[in-house]
């Protein structure tokens, strides 16, 4: 069994007091921190960019993993693998050769992930599985935080895992319930976002994500 590695996302934190909150998670038995990029045009919200990733990088010896969901994901890679992420991962969906993404991210040897929206088939992604060390499978249509988990997905994750010994990581809907149902198909990483800072208790609510 591998073991569940649990990835707060920031875009549901206090942005007010974010190093703070950033340590609080830490505390609390965060294993890794999630930073959520959106453009605007891949996806309808607009978060953050390189320079939140410079701020945080002095605050946490964690993994920053950083979730790049927008359009042109090559013109970025540089100026957030400079800024302290540890993991990038780009959609598949783009429209820019995936491996040429890839080769960029090694280039900055920063590790690489690729995502893949609800809808998208694992065969989309068939090609390049040998070249990442990451899947993140996204359980709600990425844009936006607080949405429910879309459940038609857990057969993806199971059938990914049949062939792929590497990570898989889960974004979206992420709950206790929801949790173990997809541990239990095979993902070892979930990106919590809303669960974790809304819950008074940050150590019980990622707690209850690792059983």
């Amino acid at each position: 069994m591998r073991k569940t590695l649990v990835a707060p996302s920031i875009l549901s934190a206090d942005f007010s007091k974010l190093g703070q909150e950033i340590r609080d998670v830490e505390k609390a038995g965060a294993d890794w921190i999630h930073v959520d990029v959106m453009d605007g045009h891949f996806v309808p919200n607009i978060t953050i960019g390189p320079l939140v990733v410079k701020s945080i990088r002095p605050v946490t010896g964690l993994p920053l993993d950083v979730h790049l969901m927008i359009r042109e994901p090559e013109k970025y890679i540089e100026p957030f693998a400079k800024a302290g992420s540890d993991i990038i991962t780009f959609h598949s969906e783009i429209e820019t050769d995936p491996k040429e993404v890839i080769k960029l991210i090694r280039y900055f040897k920063k590790k690489v992930g690729v995502s893949i929206k609800p809808k998208t088939e694992l065969k989309e992604i068939e090609a390049i599985l040998p070249m990442v060390d990451m899947v993140l499978i996204m359980t709600v249509e990425p844009g936006f935080g607080g949405q429910e988990f879309i459940f038609d997905c857990l057969p993806k994750i199971e059938e990914l895992r049949s062939r792929f010994r590497k990570d898989i990581e889960i974004d979206g809907g992420v709950n206790a319930e929801t949790a173990k149902e997809a541990v239990a198909k095979g993902a070892n990483i979930l990106v919590a976002g809303n669960y974790v800072f809304s819950s008074k208790d940050y150590a019980k609510a990622i707690g209850s994500l690792k059983v």
